[in-house]
C-alpha cells in the first residue's frame, strides 16, 4: 500500500497493531480521525494515555480498576465466600450482563497454554491459593471457557484446592465446548451460572 504522507502511513502502521484490525481498515479509522475536530483525536489520545499510565489492578481479584481495590470487590453486597475464576475482564462483564451472580471474582489473566509457553506461574494462582490458606472462601467456582486450555487450568487449580476445605464447582454445559465465555449469551450464560456443578463432576463427563 503506497501513502502519500509518512505521517499517514505511520498513523496506519500503528492502528493495525491492534488484533483484528488490517491495513485497510487501519486507514479507513486513520482517515475518519483526520476528517474530525482536533478535539476528538486529543479526546481519543488522552483516554488511550489514561488507560496505560493510571490503570490498575485490584489487588484482591487483579481484575482491571481505577482503583487499588476494584468496585466488585468493595461492594458490600457481594459475598466474598463466593469466587468466581475467570480468564480477564471479558469474562467478568460477561458474568455481570447476566445479573445472576453475586460473589466476587479471581482473574487468572490467561490459561495455562504450554504452546504458547504460558505455565501456573505466569498466571495469578498463586494468590488464589493465597486466599484459600486464609479460610475465607467457601466455594469457587469455575467459569473458564470450555477450551483444552480452559479445562487444563480448571484441573490444574482444582488439584491444588483438594486439601481445602472449600467447594468446587463449575458453570453448567450450557455453554457449548470450545466456546469462548464472552460470546456467551446473557440467558445461556446466566443459566449456566445459576445452575452450577460439583467440579469433580465434570471430571466424570
Amino acid at each position: 500500500m503506497e501513502f502519500s504522507s509518512k505521517l499517514l502511513q505511520e498513523a496506519v502502521d500503528q492502528v493495525s497493531f491492534l488484533p483484528g484490525i488490517g491495513k485497510r481498515t487501519a486507514l479507513r479509522l486513520v482517515l475518519h480521525l483526520l476528517n474530525q475536530d482536533q478535539e476528538v483525536t486529543t479526546d481519543l489520545a488522552k483516554a488511550l494515555l489514561d488507560l496505560k499510565v493510571k490503570i490498575k489492578h485490584c489487588k484482591n481479584c487483579h481484575n482491571i480498576s481505577d482503583n487499588a481495590v476494584c468496585d466488585i470487590c468493595a461492594n458490600p453486597k457481594r459475598d466474598q465466600s463466593i469466587v468466581c475464576i475467570v480468564e480477564d475482564i471479558r469474562d467478568i462483564m460477561a458474568i455481570e450482563n447476566t445479573e445472576q451472580y453475586r460473589g466476587v471474582y479471581h482473574v487468572l489473566n490467561g490459561k495455562i497454554n504450554p504452546i504458547e509457553g504460558i505455565g501456573p506461574n505466569d498466571l495469578t494462582i498463586d494468590s488464589l491459593i493465597t486466599k484459600a490458606k486464609q479460610g475465607e472462601m467457601k466455594e469457587i467456582i469455575f467459569a473458564l471457557s470450555s477450551t483444552m486450555e480452559g479445562d487444563t487450568t480448571n484441573f490444574y487449580i482444582y488439584r491444588q484446592l483438594e486439601k481445602f476445605d472449600i467447594k468446587t464447582s463449575t458453570i453448567a454445559r450450557g455453554i457449548s465446548v470450545g466456546d469462548e465465555l464472552e460470546f456467551a449469551d446473557e440467558v445461556t450464560l446466566g443459566r449456566s451460572i445459576v445452575h452450577r456443578i460439583p467440579f469433580e463432576n465434570s471430571l466424570k463427563a
